[in-house]
């Protein structure tokens, strides 16, 4: 394990999220020093894991639940109790706190929340037989991601073919994950089989996760990148080098609407005007039963100087200038061809298609739970 701040030559061999249970951190990528540097940084209170997820030094659906997962565990692992409820009731605060970090992701509520049952299922139990309980659940949540998202990528390669030109927009990859990523899955497992795409990344304003991340991972790997400005989209769709879109999404509506990076709706606006289709890759654990339809999910505003001045040698915006800077936009389920999951390819209407996918979940769960396979 390399110590705080030590400085790296290469990310991609790295894990995006690691539990260093002797050290009693997390370690993680700083993802906000990419791609200009690789830093791994540990995490040990309650303070700094709120501050990595909330300033997107680890950020990705997926990796914010791990990263929560890991987090609580070593938070329940520090609190000193001699009984449950007193037990519980810190726990409670602490699990409270670290989930108004990010409102939209709802993976950092539904690792929260995973990781709640277990204390309770577990309240029978001494003290230490809990902590080591929640333990276990962490590490198997992050297991469950990277198959969840290989099997993504799975699903989602046999939607496209051979040399195909692919479109991406954020960053769904592996700095996104544990592994492979979700909107990148199928370009990951497509590098292995030798499918030469040709994949363009939006740059992603105002925070250039596209530019910085996802042009980055997939150099990296060897991937044919060609990193283009937000507005560029809809051109080199015309051109006709776009036969698909892949996209993450931060949570999907009951209804098939998706909240997702800034600029991803009109991305989806840009492929059903050129009929290209667009491809949302979602975690079932990012799929909300309780948000009805897109118009429910609360969107995070971030911070003006994001847009005025962040990138800037000198502030490129007038001052006192107002500033509208939603993190997400919603993406409406008429312009989505499918959802992609890991229990299989959702398409319209979507009520029906997440109920039958959730069905398969629990079906594939019962037999787990009965066969242990």
């Amino acid at each position: 394990m390399k110590d705080d701040g030590q400085i790296l030559n290469s990310g991609m061999e790295y894990e995006t999220v690691e539990l260093d249970e002797e050290g009693g951190s997390i370690v993680i990528i700083d993802q906000t020093l990419l791609p200009g540097k690789m830093e791994l940084i540990h995490l040990r209170t309650a303070q700094e894991i709120w501050d990595a997820i909330y300033l997107l030094k680890v950020r990705g659906a997926p990796a914010i639940g791990v990263t929560a997962a890991f987090g609580i565990y070593l938070l329940a692992k520090g609190i000193d109790a001699g009984d449950y409820e007193s037990f519980y009731r810190e726990f409670i605060k602490q699990k409270d706190y670290l989930n108004s970090a990010r409102p939209t992701a709802v993976n950092l509520s539904w690792a929260l929340e995973r990781m709640e049952r277990v204390c309770q299922e577990n309240k029978e139990q001494g003290i230490n037989e809990i902590k080591e309980a929640l333990k276990r659940e962490a590490i198997a949540i992050k297991e469950e991601d990277v198959w969840v998202c290989r099997t993504i990528g799975e699903y989602g390669l046999g939607l496209v073919k051979p040399g195909d030109g692919i479109l991406t927009h954020c960053n769904a990859g592996q700095l996104a994950t544990s592994k492979y990523g979700t909107a990148t899955a199928p370009i990951y497992l497509g590098q292995e089989k030798g499918y030469h795409f040709r994949v363009f990344a939006d740059e992603t304003r105002p925070l250039l996760q596209g530019a910085r991340l996802t042009a980055y991972e997939l150099k990296a790997a060897g991937v044919d990148v060609t990193l283009i400005c937000d507005n560029m989209s809809a051109m080199v769709m015309k051109n006709g080098w776009i036969d698909a879109v892949f996209v993450g999404c931060d949570r999907v509506a009951w209804n098939g609407d998706t909240a997702n990076k800034i600029g991803t709706s009109l991305v989806a606006i840009a492929a059903k005007r050129h009929k290209i289709p667009f491809y949302v890759c979602a975690p079932t654990s990012t799929i909300d039963r309780r948000t009805k339809t897109g118009g429910d999910i609360h969107i995070e505003q971030r911070p003006e100087e994001e847009v005025t001045s962040m990138w800037y040698k000198e502030r490129m915006a007038p001052e006192g200038v107002k500033v509208y800077n939603p993190a997400f936009d919603v993406t409406d389920h008429d312009l989505i061809t499918a959802v992609v999951t890991e229990y299989g390819i959702a398409r319209a209407p979507y009520e029906k298609a997440f109920q039958e996918i959730f069905e398969k979940k629990e079906k594939a769960l019962e037999a787990f739970r009965e066969n242990g396979k």
